[in-house]
């Protein structure tokens, strides 16, 4: 069988869409937290976010499911991978000072 060279775009919620309570539980998982302080200074390729190593590609996946479904990050298609950013205009302006309340937070 052979694989797919192409990636497809992934649905993510406009703007106005987003929910307080949604982006919420999705910085509440020490793990997604950590995809977000990652990527606050700039896009980073998926393949290279420093999650656990033991930790399953399965729950993996579900983590930044969460976070682009939250609307917290973008997940484009970058060559044979996936450029994963934060959206920090697009909270911004539905929840000022959110993320950087959340980035500046001790966890």
């Amino acid at each position: 069988m052979k694989t797919p060279t192409h990636l497809t775009e992934l649905p993510h919620p406009e703007p106005e869409e987003l929910a307080l309570t949604q982006v919420l539980f999705a910085l509440s998982d020490p793990g997604r937290l950590e995809i977000v302080r990652q990527i606050a200074d700039g896009p980073m390729e998926m393949a290279q976010c420093l999650c656990d190593p033991s930790m399953p590609k399965s729950t993996k996946s579900h983590l930044m499911k969460v976070l682009r479904e939250s609307g917290i990050v973008r997940n484009e298609p970058f060559g044979r991978g996936r450029l994963l950013t934060l959206r920090r205009e697009d909270l911004d302006a539905r929840f000022p000072g959110l993320i950087d309340a959340v980035l500046k937070g001790e966890g």
